[in-house]
């Protein structure tokens, strides 16, 4: 366990999905990828809480919120949902009903930008961005590199959240995984849009001949952004699991080359100011 006060993941992934894509990231790690080894790894690690967000699906869809909502209910309360948004009217509106039906319980709404190819500013999911503002719930979007090769970069980079950030300033937007590889980029949106906030979550996964190398890269580019930013003061803890382990993420994000306060706000201020819980 650490030695800070606490430990938020704003950025987890699981379910009992055989087609889920992500058992293959589980797989290298070496995971069962069920939620008692979850929770389990989250104690040892002394995380106290985190969001669970929809994996994706072998054919390229998301797991229906009523799973990722039940594996919640199971947890004891140590996760909390965030729904997932397809770019559908449908989809939408049984995000506005279960939203209602769980207000105080889901903590934020998902766009998968990049695996559903639209951009974020899109009129059908405007009744979502009032719906965040007028509750004061954080919108997170997938940015950069994608889990599969059908995923689109063109609809993944983080500049796309530019015109939305200025377009609604009310709307707290998470840029999700620093928008890897573009990461100064992601930088520039926070640091112009006081509304915009970026999470480390699966940055890095597996082996190979550089990993080291790389995750120490990585380390250097983040730290390198957040002076970009003058702040690590919108910038969130997440792990992205199974993508990445639990003790692999927080050891990363210790890693980064900021003050001890800094880390601090990383690993759960943030969160507690972004999502409010506790």
């Amino acid at each position: 366990m650490i030695g800070f006060e606490m430990v938020f993941d704003c950025h987890i992934h699981l379910s009992e999905y055989p087609d889920d894509r992500l058992r293959r990231y589980a797989r290298l790690n070496g995971f069962f990828y069920t939620l008692e080894e979850l929770l389990s790894s989250m104690d040892k690690e002394g995380v106290s809480g985190g969001l669970l967000l929809s994996p994706l699906l072998e054919d390229g869809s998301a797991v229906p919120n009523t799973h990722i909502l039940k594996l919640c209910e199971r947890s004891g309360g140590r996760l909390s949902p965030v729904l997932t948004v397809e770019p559908s009217r449908e989809w939408v509106e049984d995000c506005v009903e279960t939203f209602t039906k769980n207000r105080g319980l889901v903590k934020a709404f998902k766009i998968r930008l990049g695996y559903v190819r639209v951009k974020p500013v899109n009129q059908v999911f405007s009744r979502i961005y009032d719906l965040a503002e007028e509750h004061g719930v954080p919108v997170m979007f997938h940015t950069g590199d994608t889990a599969t090769e059908r995923g689109s970069l063109e609809y993944s980079h983080p500049l796309l959240l530019d015109e939305l950030a200025v377009s609604r300033p009310e709307l707290k937007i998470v840029v999700c995984h620093f928008g890897n590889p573009w990461i100064m980029d992601a930088a520039e949106v926070a640091y112009k849009n006081p509304n915009v906030y970026l999470d480390i979550s699966g940055l890095f996964t597996g082996g190979g001949e550089y990993r080291d190398k790389y995750v120490e890269w990585l380390s250097n580019r983040v730290s390198e952004a957040i002076y970009f930013m003058g702040s690590a003061g919108r910038v969130l803890f997440g792990s992205d699991y199974p993508v990445e382990s639990l003790s692999e993420a927080v050891r990363f994000a210790r890693s980064l080359k900021v003050s001890p306060g800094d880390i601090e706000r990383i690993m759960w201020l943030n969160s507690k100011e972004v999502f409010g819980f506790g």
